[in-house]
């Protein structure tokens, strides 16, 4: 893994300045501090009341994005991941930080997402390895999980076709890059 950080921290919130430690684990790319400090200051203002919030990282890697969300009070956020030493070292910062509204699920990220009913989430994070077939099948499932008026945070190797996104009924609200990466956050459409 080159060039890629031995930690990140968590943000904001009650557990402010952890570090999560960053595997040598082939495809893991973890969101940046600053780039995730600019997705919770956009959520800051479009969903300012997280206690209520349920959250789902799909592929969840260093589990950045989900303990980031759980540390700022959200209700329950669901990390997926199927490599069992990236789940171990999710069950460990776990079990340090006494995230009991973390729930661990192992598992291929698409057969894992479509066993969920439709509208389970409020907000879900995608982050799918960008050399990978993933993105377009994983935001099918994120569009279909997310509650009407939701959020999907999406993280790809290049921008996104709105025309594409509006007949998924979802709208970018905010967008950014940072390197090679751009970020979205979406909003999937009231009924």
């Amino acid at each position: 893994m080159t060039n890629a950080p031995r930690q990140v921290r968590i943000i904001g919130g009650a557990w402010k300045r952890t570090p999560l430690p960053v595997a040598n684990a082939a495809g893991l790319r973890p969101t940046p501090d600053r780039v995730r400090e600019t997705l919770f200051n956009w959520l800051a203002h479009l969903m300012p009341e997280m206690d209520g919030v349920r959250g789902l990282d799909l592929f969840a890697g260093t589990g950045a994005l989900g303990f980031e969300l759980a540390s700022r009070g959200a209700l329950k956020v669901t990390l997926v991941e199927q490599n069992p030493a990236l789940l171990a070292q999710l069950a460990r910062i776990k079990q340090k930080l006494s995230a009991t509204q973390i729930e661990l699920v192992a598992g291929d990220a698409l057969a894992t997402a479509r066993r969920w009913p439709e509208a389970s989430f409020d907000l879900v994070f995608l982050d799918p390895p960008f050399d990978s077939p993933l993105l377009v099948p994983a935001l099918a499932e994120a569009a279909r999980l997310t509650c009407p008026g939701g959020l999907i945070y999406l993280e790809s190797g290049a921008p996104l076709d709105e025309s594409a996104l509006a007949s998924r009924g979802l709208e970018i609200v905010r967008s950014g890059r940072a390197g090679r990466v751009f970020f979205h956050l979406l909003r999937r459409a009231t009924q």
